[in-house]
Formats: structure tokens, C-alpha cells, sequence
């Protein structure tokens, strides 16, 4: 990994490139760029990230287990292989309902 990214050219999968870690949440950039980034995470269950907002959509995609992604205070369960939006400016939460991966998109530009 250059610069705190993935590397370049190098297959990898989503789900083995982070582990879990007990009672925490865990993440790493796929891409870090000015004009936006690509992160993954893995959760605890449990563990989550309190209420917040961001002034950029984001895209959040659950590579394993369950999560609780709360949205302008409305509960939305996803599952592995499930996706949803968090629009910009719009308070959000996350909460693992059990351990979660996730990969979050967020394009700045």
C-alpha cells in the first residue's frame, strides 16, 4: 500500500482485506484522493459511529453480516450484498446489529 491506498493493480476481495477487532471499529483507504475516497470498515458488533452528517452523498455497501445505517432518523437493516445512499447534509448513523463490513464511497467532486 502507497500513500495509505491499496495497491495499484493487485487483485484483492473486499471481505479478507480488513479484519475484525474485539469491541472496535477498524478501517482502511482503498483510494484517497482529494476528489473523493473509497474506505472499507469492519465493525464490531455493537460498535458504530453516532449521528453525524457529511456535505457529501456516500454510498455505503455491506460486503458481511448486518447493519443498522440510520438516516434522517429512519432505520434501514442491510445485509451482505445490500447498498444504500447517505444523501449529503442529511444526519446518519451506523450501528452493527452483529460484526459488519462495509465499503464506503464518497465522491467529493
Amino acid at each position: 500500500m502507497e500513500n495509505n491506498e491499496f495497491e495499484k493493480g493487485v487483485r484483492f476481495s473486499y471481505a479478507e482485506s480488513i479484519s475484525y477487532a474485539d469491541k472496535a471499529v477498524v478501517s482502511k483507504h482503498i483510494i484517497k484522493k482529494e476528489s473523493g475516497n473509497i474506505s472499507i470498515f469492519a465493525f464490531d458488533r455493537g460498535e458504530g459511529l453516532s449521528e453525524h452528517t457529511a456535505p457529501f452523498d456516500a454510498v455505503v455497501f455491506v460486503v458481511d453480516g448486518k447493519a443498522d445505517i440510520i438516516i434522517n432518523g429512519v432505520s434501514n437493516i442491510l445485509e451482505a450484498g445490500e447498498t444504500i445512499i447517505m444523501p449529503a447534509n442529511i444526519p446518519h448513523a451506523l450501528k452493527a446489529v452483529e460484526r459488519f463490513k462495509m465499503v464506503l464511497t464518497m465522491i467529493k467532486r
